[in-house]
């Protein structure tokens, strides 16, 4: 993919706009970009708050507009890296109105706007993007040239490693113990809670997760789907499946990046739909479900909020 050259970095200090990386592309190089952003470390992407998501293919303009880019999660004034070796050009414009963040490599503020420079060599500076949109997550705009995804290869590669303890990653940001729903009006989140009026029995863990928030990989392993839950075409009903070595899993009430191909622990997965559209009040939460129906919750980690 010859466009994978080509990415504008928005909000950054300055943007890596890489017409040509001569005669080696950068996934022949590094499967993965390094680290945009001082502080994010593995490339998160922005969830979502009251402007937008920061995923690729997120509505913009009421529906009408696709985000062609991936919004990394960037502090303002946190140093900007070059995710790849290659060749300078700008300045990149992105709002044309001339406030404090149209600068780029979108976003950032650029130590030049020419000449070569290396991966991970310093770029520049996030720009004031609270000045802008105050309250927004501020980030970085990365967008391929050719308006194709980058977000797989804005993820570092983490090798499959051995499961030692069991234990999964967190799966929800905002939630780092995977702590489980309690009961609400509408029941209980942990494994075995009645269902059905008492007819039937909870066959997952529910982990708690904002509406909107960042979905993770618990572990490493290949993904298929499109999982449904409901069958109705509700504003919640996906889902997919991670099996690994040693797992297999469904989650659901999510939206996946994908869903198919492999992923590794900790790998941004999705994102967690409106679920207080469909049960407004409700814990909101992501269905896990082992596949063959037995309990997660010790591979949970922490289970109930219960801290090491």
């Amino acid at each position: 993919m010859p466009a994978l050259s080509l990415v504008t970095l928005v909000s950054l200090v300055s943007t890596v706009f890489t017409k040509q990386l001569e005669a080696h592309p950068p996934q022949q190089q590094h499967r993965h970009w390094a680290p945009i952003c001082s502080g994010n470390p593995t490339n998160r992407i922005r969830g979502c708050d009251r402007y937008g998501c920061g995923d690729f293919g997120a509505g913009r303009q009421g529906g009408k507009e696709k985000h062609m880019g991936v919004d990394v999660i960037c502090s303002d004034g946190a140093t900007v890296y070059a995710p790849f070796s290659g060749q300078l050009s700008g300045p990149i414009r992105f709002f044309h109105n001339g406030n404090a963040i149209d600068d780029g490599l979108v976003c950032i503020h650029p130590i030049r706007y020419h000449g070569r420079i290396n991966r991970g060599q310093r770029l520049g500076k996030m720009l004031p993007m609270q000045k802008v949109y105050p309250g927004i997550i501020s980030h970085i705009h990365v967008e391929n040239c050719d308006h194709s995804d980058p977000t797989h290869l804005l993820t570092p590669a983490v090798p499959p490693l051995p499961q030692r303890d069991g234990r999964w990653a967190a799966v929800c940001a905002g939630n780092p113990t995977n702590e489980i729903r309690g009961c609400d009006k509408y029941g209980c989140g942990y494994y075995g809670a009645p269902r059905r009026n008492g007819k039937g029995k909870h066959r997952a863990v529910d982990v708690i997760c904002a509406d909107g928030a960042t979905v993770y990989a618990p572990f490493s392993g290949q993904l298929s789907g499109p999982i449904k839950f409901f069958h109705n075409g509700n504003a919640i009903d996906d889902g997919v499946q991670i099996r690994g070595p040693d797992f297999c899993v469904k989650l659901l009430c999510i939206h996946p990046i994908r869903y198919s191909g492999a992923i590794s622990k900790g790998q941004v997965l999705g994102k967690m739909l409106p679920m207080q559209r469909v049960f407004p009040g409700i814990t909101s939460h992501i269905h896990i479900e082992n596949c063959d129906h037995s309990d997660p919750t010790s591979n949970l980690e922490r289970g109930k909020g219960q801290r090491d």
